[in-house]
């Protein structure tokens, strides 16, 4: 079985890791995300993951590090964790009934080898019409204070997602169909990774 780091502090990427069968090791990378900057959100979100993954290489000793970062874009910003209760009413109030993207940047580094592979996936969320009262009682739930975009699709925002086109992972933060991709260009199999 490979070691495998994730430089995340995300506990759902973590459990998308867990059953998928990987057992991995949480080192939070540190970077100050507010110092990267890009051409676009694509861009940025792959930029913060590749930081984040050297990041942690530099201090794990030999292992598969996978770095991570998700943002919405939707209508041309791109919205990471709501800093308030206040903005997530905010956010919720303009996208009713309309769509964002959400970019989640990969990055898999093989500290033996030092080779590196990023990648970015991209999911179209359509967001339901929450009412009024609705949307207020979910930002003052918590929940999608931790959450790039301010919402979720495994837990109560659910109820107001009303689909996605895409893979689900992905806006969960972690793509398993594009790190199997990432995996395969380093030469390695998913079911290396898997708790025996």
């Amino acid at each position: 079985m490979r070691r495998v780091v994730l430089g995340s502090a995300s506990q759902t990427r973590f459990e998308v890791l867990r059953s998928a069968g990987v057992e991995a090791e949480v080192v939070v990378s540190g970077v100050d995300e507010d110092a990267v900057e890009a051409g676009s959100v694509r861009e940025l979100v792959e930029a913060l993951a590749v930081g984040k993954a050297r990041a942690v290489a530099e201090r794990v000793g030999e292992a598969l590090v996978i770095g991570c970062d998700s943002l919405l874009e939707f209508e041309g910003r791109g919205l990471g964790k709501p800093e308030s209760v206040e903005q997530v009413v905010e956010w919720w109030s303009e996208r009713r009934g309309k769509s964002g993207v959400l970019y989640s940047g990969h990055c898999l580094i093989d500290t033996g080898s030092g080779r590196e592979v990023s990648a970015v996936g991209e999911t179209v969320v359509r967001f339901g019409n929450p009412s009024d009262e609705e949307i207020r009682d979910y930002a003052a739930s918590g929940e999608p204070l931790w959450a790039a975009g301010g919402f979720t699709i495994d837990g109560k925002g659910g109820w107001f997602v009303n689909g996605i086109e895409g893979d689900a992972g992905n806006v969960l933060g972690l793509s398993l169909p594009l790190l199997r991709e990432m995996l395969s260009d380093l030469g390695v199999s998913p079911s290396e990774l898997w708790k025996r």
